[in-house]
């Protein structure tokens, strides 16, 4: 699976690991609820709150991919690994905003509020564009082309800038040097392993619309990359 981004693009419904990994994610949220809401007395409750939300709606987009947007298999494997993921960020960036770490309370200002502006723009561009696509999909003429509308007009790969831009609010809402190795992560993934791949499985899959495509429009950012 090294030429499609280490996953089975292959048409499988796979229900039963999807229903696995909302379940197991749903109890990854239950336990950042649980943090933020519950009997610990934290530096920063409001923070560690905002975060329990963001985390709430990063599930909820979860299931909206899973459930409708999804159409490749997917495997146990992928669905604990990633779990692990979620469950390492959704909660690590909880503690940390929370104040596990702080000396003293980080009180809320300007650039929390940018930072939960860019979780909200972040997971539109990702969701936002995806169900673009799907939409259009379901239209029998498109059957065998490649979609280049909507967002992914400005980046073949808008979803996961939507992801990169998601991540980098997150960790500014967590308020530690800590959390911004998650973003790194993240968007490195993207630049160097998961969109070099893809590129290469949809240059096979739609080899003249795909290649024409790419080479005018922005790669991951819009009008700079």
């Amino acid at each position: 699976m090294a030429d499609t981004g280490g996953v089975n693009r292959n048409y499988d419904r796979s229900f039963s690991q999807k229903l696995t990994f909302a379940l197991i994610h749903a109890c990854i949220v239950a336990v950042c609820i649980w943090l933020a809401f519950g009997p610990i007395d934290w530096p920063n409750p409001t923070r560690a709150r905002l975060l329990a939300f963001c985390a709430i709606l990063y599930w909820a987009r979860h299931c909206v991919t899973l459930f409708i947007l999804l159409k490749r298999q997917v495997t146990y494997s992928e669905v604990f690994g990633l779990s692990l993921f979620m469950a390492v960020f959704e909660i690590g960036f909880l503690l940390l905003g929370a104040g596990i770490l702080a000396d003293a309370p980080a009180t809320l200002g300007s650039m929390d509020w940018i930072a939960l502006t860019l979780v909200f723009l972040g997971s539109f561009l990702n969701s936002g564009s995806e169900l673009q696509r799907w939409k259009w999909k379901k239209q029998p003429s498109t059957k065998g082309h490649c979609y280049t509308g909507g967002l992914f007009g400005y980046a073949t790969h808008i979803n996961y800038f939507g992801d990169s831009v998601l991540f980098v609010g997150w960790a500014m809402l967590a308020a530690s040097i800590f959390a911004w190795a998650i973003p790194v992560f993240v968007t490195s993934g993207f630049v160097f392993f998961h969109i070099p791949a893809l590129d290469k499985y949809l240059s096979k899959r739609y080899p003249a619309e795909f290649d024409d495509y790419a080479s005018k429009t922005a790669k991951l950012v819009p009008f700079i990359y």
